[in-house]
């Protein structure tokens, strides 16, 4: 941008952050008092000093961001009774008691106990001050982020001069955005951007001084570009569909950009039946990747696993622009195999966050912490539905243990590794599709015409020879030839004695089915 582009974006963000921070603290002041007459109040105030869309996009990113407050405020809460739960168990216990799969067990010393017994009462009165909180509608809002904020005291470690944490910090409390309309011009009254990538921004009254378009509009000098999603975009603003647009400065590298966003339709439900005729991808979620198994409609694993990893350490950003590439490779994938829904856990770490449980298993905390369990689960249903797939979220119970002993040594070969995870995804897909995650049932009773034959669980209830018995597993079957009336290898002869037994045997394929 020039010099005089850079000076008008900056007064506008200053003016209108002005705004927004004096809108959210008359919002958090309502608290559960909040009305439409007092919305309405807010919005007339701030028409008179911006304008009336300006006033609109103000208020609805202030609710949004008293809304964040509080659910953020709701899942304290529900650590915190986490937290109560397990120490209350765990002090009931005597000292030395083991442990479960499912429970913690008692402290190892009486010191333990009576430290523990007082963070007990330290959490109880958090979780009485979170709750009168949460029932008078108090909030605590930081606009700009309660980290960089804190960040202002530790200037060494962050490696920041008091200038560069002032200027990143105005930054971030400007506020230059607006919201989309359907049929007006280009999609967005207050933020216009052209097919040619021309921008021009609505001023707020105060500062019309400064505009060099009509109506009060300043264009700036330089023109935009997307690289991501343009032809949508294009497409949006030439049928003039609602566009919404933010602008922002990145401080460290000293640019502006500006994002544009839409909304898209609600995802349509489907059965689960026609979800699944297709077959299905099985994910596993980890914490460094997504393993991933293609299966068909009876549930048998296709091809090899796949992996996607992502690495969550660093930045937010950082952190959600390796969970969106993992996802769309994830995606892509599963529309080259031509399936049509994705099974996923529905996993909740809320209990296992807690280190009242794990005590002092810091590196396990921060294992299940750094899995990504509700922004993956929002991320891929959005992403899903634009690529035409449908997301299956199953029960996540033994996954990872029974897949390991149903499948992972059948499917390891010299050609192919199977580990856990692996092993996992071919379980959740099984889970997914409604086939239970063992490989075969129990043999029928003796009483039946079929005498014990195995009945397969790869196949559907209609398919001819789901019932049938398995191909002799010795080398000359006992009552004439196989079932399908060939020999998978024929035997070799002895070069030693005449009448030795063959070295071959019948090789019982573990996957075969009928289908």
């Amino acid at each position: 941008l020039t010099s005089q582009d850079g000076r008008v974006l900056r007064a506008v963000g200053e003016h209108q952050g002005r705004l927004c921070s004096r809108d959210l603290k008359e919002r958090c002041a309502d608290g559960q008092d909040h009305s439409a007459r007092t919305w309405a109040t807010r919005k007339r105030e701030l028409t008179v000093l911006s304008s009336s869309r300006i006033a609109g996009a103000i208020t609805k990113a202030t609710h949004d961001q008293w809304a964040l407050a509080r659910r953020c405020q709701a899942a304290h809460i529900q650590t915190l009774e986490a937290g109560i739960r397990t120490l209350r168990h765990r002090l009931s216990l005597p000292v030395g008691a083991p442990g479960t799969k499912r429970a913690a067990g008692g402290y190892g010393s009486r010191s333990e106990w009576f430290r523990k017994s007082r963070r007990l009462a330290a959490l109880e009165d958090r979780h009485t001050a979170a709750v009168a909180e949460w029932q008078a509608g108090r909030v605590r809002v930081v606009r700009g982020g309660r980290r960089l904020l804190n960040t202002r005291h530790h200037l060494t470690q962050a490696r920041l001069t008091e200038d560069q944490w002032r200027e990143r910090w105005e930054a971030e409390r400007w506020f230059i955005a607006a919201d989309g309309e359907s049929g007006k011009g280009f999609g967005n009254e207050t933020i216009r951007v052209t097919p040619d990538g021309e921008v021009s921004i609505r001023l707020p009254a105060p500062l019309a001084h400064l505009a060099n378009a009509q109506h009060g509009r300043y264009t700036l000098t330089s023109t935009v570009a997307f690289a991501y999603r343009g032809a949508e975009w294009a497409d949006r603003i030439a049928a003039h569909r609602a566009v919404a647009y933010r602008i922002h400065l990145d401080t460290e590298r000293g640019r502006w950009y500006l994002t544009a966003s839409w909304q898209r339709p609600v995802v349509k439900t489907i059965p689960l039946k026609t979800a699944c005729a297709r077959g299905m991808v099985g994910v596993d979620t980890n914490a460094d990747h997504f393993a991933a198994y293609q299966l068909d409609r009876h549930g048998n694993p296709v091809g090899d696993p796949r992996r996607f990893p992502y690495d969550l350490s660093g930045t937010a950003g950082h952190r959600d622009a390796q969970i969106r590439h993992a996802l769309t490779r994830l995606i892509h994938w599963a529309k080259q195999a031509g399936v049509a829904a994705i099974g996923i856990e529905d996993l909740d770490f809320t209990t296992e966050k807690t280190r009242e449980k794990h005590g002092r298993r810091k590196r396990f905390r921060q294992l299940i912490s750094g899995i990504p369990t509700g922004k993956l689960k929002a991320r891929l249903v959005s992403m899903a539905a634009e690529h035409g797939l449908s997301i299956a979220a199953v029960d996540p119970a033994y996954t990872s243990r029974w897949g390991a002993q149903h499948w992972q040594k059948p499917l390891t070969t010299p050609r192919r590794k199977m580990s856990r995870h692996d092993a996992a995804s071919i379980a959740i897909g099984r889970r997914a599709l409604g086939h239970p995650i063992r490989r075969r049932t129990a043999p029928p009773p003796h009483d039946r015409s079929d005498r014990a034959g195995h009945r397969t669980v790869q196949a559907g209830p209609g398919d001819p020879g789901r019932e049938g018995t398995r191909p002799p597993t010795t080398d000359r079957p006992p009552e004439g030839p196989s079932p399908n009336g060939t020999r998978k290898r024929e035997p070799s002869a002895s070069n030693t004695v005449r009448d030795a037994p063959s070295t071959q045997q019948w090789v019982q394929d573990s996957l075969m089915h009928t289908g």
